[in-house]
């Protein structure tokens, strides 16, 4: 038996010259994680990326109700089914899906950071939060850049055995309980652990559109 998703729907390398080299040594660029996004096959993605500097930042309803609707657009813009997911104070996991081999995490992870970021540097510059301040970072000389996610694209692990999934859902859900946030997984609000429990439940509206996995025989 394999496991599906639910849903139907579904360096660039510098020239050493120097000009180029004399511009590094002016501004370096601040190191990165390098994380190579495998997308030959169709298999499932576990992707994890964190609040900037690891702060916890999702901690009230209003922004994580904001982070699931943008997670539910780009998950529907791109192609991709939401199989599993879980907001932490200051990171999240999902468990996703492509619909095709043309699908690409980069393009996902971009539409559900970017629109979600800039939403809440709005609210904050409205409200004259110092947490505005504590969130922007001087990029280069003259340039400021806002920044509410980690800078990089996180943590991507492709998935393709069955067992290799179940174990993933599992281990997504039992992050809450594993931290003593909750006694069960199912108590932790902003997870999909309810769905798998009961996909009779009544719908959150506040939660991303949960795609959840169904079983073929082959």
């Amino acid at each position: 038996m394999r496991l599906y998703s639910t849903s139907v729907r579904c360096r660039v390398a510098l020239l050493a010259c120097p000009a180029v080299l004399f511009c590094a040594k002016l501004f370096p660029m601040t190191h990165r994680k390098a994380v190579k996004h495998y997308e030959a096959n169709r298999c499932f993605h576990e992707l994890t990326f964190s609040c900037f500097h690891r702060k916890p930042l999702l901690t009230n309803d209003v922004w994580q109700s904001m982070l699931a609707v943008s997670i539910s657009r780009a998950t529907l813009n791109h192609r991709y089914d939401l199989v599993a997911f879980v907001f932490m104070p200051e990171h999240l996991h999902l468990l996703v899906l492509p619909h095709d081999v043309d699908c690409r995490v980069s393009g996902l992870l971009k539409a559900m950071k970017r629109p979600f970021s800039y939403r809440i540097k709005k609210l904050l510059e409205a409200a004259k939060s110092p947490l505005l301040g504590q969130l922007t970072v001087r990029q280069r000389p003259g340039v400021q850049t806002f920044r509410f996610w980690q800078e990089g694209p996180g943590y991507d692990r492709n998935i393709e055995s069955d067992a290799a999934i179940r174990s993933a859902i599992d281990y997504i859900h039992m992050n809450p309980v594993r931290r003593g946030l909750c006694e069960r997984k199912t108590d932790w609000r902003w997870s999909s652990a309810r769905f798998y429990s009961d996909q009779n439940f009544p719908l959150d509206d506040a939660l991303p559109r949960i795609d959840g996995l169904k079983v073929i025989i082959d």
